[in-house]
């Protein structure tokens, strides 16, 4: 008679939980690897999409304007017959006074610039991906299929969108040495800098997993004019916060958008640039941040329920 010999059951939290972790991570890495390789191949999109804008604005703002003459940066613009009737001494301090205005604007500028390209990133390289996903592609379902958490895939998300994110960034940063007419000198606070930006590329990501669970293809447009469109103009891109004492209430008001806190972490970062104290930039972007993934995620949850 042959006898079976019952195999010793494995100690329980033993042989599975490290099987279960490395095949997690390795979806994880897999998902990761599937987005780079789609970015990657659609270079030709990416790139203009993360240049235009930033472009247009410093062309317009720092070389065009300076260049047909008109006051920038509040600087003062006098007619060519009264700058005819100064002497030399008078006429060398206006235009060194007319080039530091343009200059610290444009420095001032290149800040906001820079947080209005890693939010316009975080939405596009999350929140519309994800309304087609969930849309017609109904490519989700076969993400939610890895052997992950569906947490953990809403999470890829955000990772995949940080790091996409913090690329544009990268790109922008030459546009700021190479456009402007007035020659500008960034000043680095590297120690603000190399922790304003992780931040800003996670809270972008964030707001895009946020707004991908909530709109879908037909309400894309409401997004872009409705929400994107005020949040850019009121992000205090093209002035720095401490300037909108003039309106009081706007000042206040703004303090709800997300932008204002990448800018204002910019300024402090990059320029000398009067800028929102550091004690409030901080905190609010981390309370941003979890409010955004835990919103972005269980919004994610429900529309994959459902």
């Amino acid at each position: 008679m042959t006898t079976v010999e019952a195999a010793a059951p494995a100690a329980p939290g033993r042989a599975t939980e490290p099987l279960t972790h490395a095949t997690g991570w390795s979806a994880f890495k897999a998902l990761l690897a599937r987005d780079a390789y789609v970015l990657a191949h659609n270079l030709k999109e990416f790139l203009p999409r993360t240049l235009l804008q930033p472009f247009l604005l410093v062309f317009v703002f720092t070389y065009v304007l300076p260049k047909i003459g008109l006051g920038i940066g509040g600087s003062v613009t006098l007619p060519p017959a009264a700058l005819h009737l100064m002497n030399p001494v008078q006429l060398a301090a206006y235009k060194a006074t007319s080039t530091a205005a343009a200059a610290a604007y444009s420095e001032s500028l290149i800040a906001g610039v820079i947080g209005s390209v890693i939010l316009f990133q975080g939405i596009q390289a999350v929140a519309l991906p994800l309304v087609q996903e969930f849309g017609y592609t109904r490519e989700i379902e076969d993400r939610v299929l890895a052997p992950l958490p569906v947490e953990l895939v809403a999470g890829e998300k955000i990772v995949a969108g940080a790091l996409q994110c913090l690329l544009a960034a990268l790109i922008v940063f030459p546009i700021a040495a190479i456009v402007p007419a007035a020659p500008i000198h960034l000043h680095i606070t590297w120690w603000v800098l190399l922790t304003i930006l992780p931040l800003a590329c996670l809270m972008a990501s964030t707001l895009g997993l946020t707004f991908g669970t909530i709109f879908d293809p037909r309400t894309v447009p409401m997004l872009f004019g409705v929400i994107v469109i005020p949040i850019t103009f009121l992000g205090c891109i093209y002035y720095p916060w401490s300037k909108l004492s003039a309106i009081p209430w706007l000042k206040v008001v703004s303090l709800v958008n997300p932008l204002v806190y990448i800018s204002e972490g910019f300024r402090a970062g990059l320029t000398n640039a009067p800028h929102m104290s550091l004690l409030a930039i901080y905190p609010v972007m981390l309370a941003f941040i979890a409010f955004l993934t835990w919103r972005g995620i269980a919004g994610f949850k429900k529309r994959v329920i459902a």
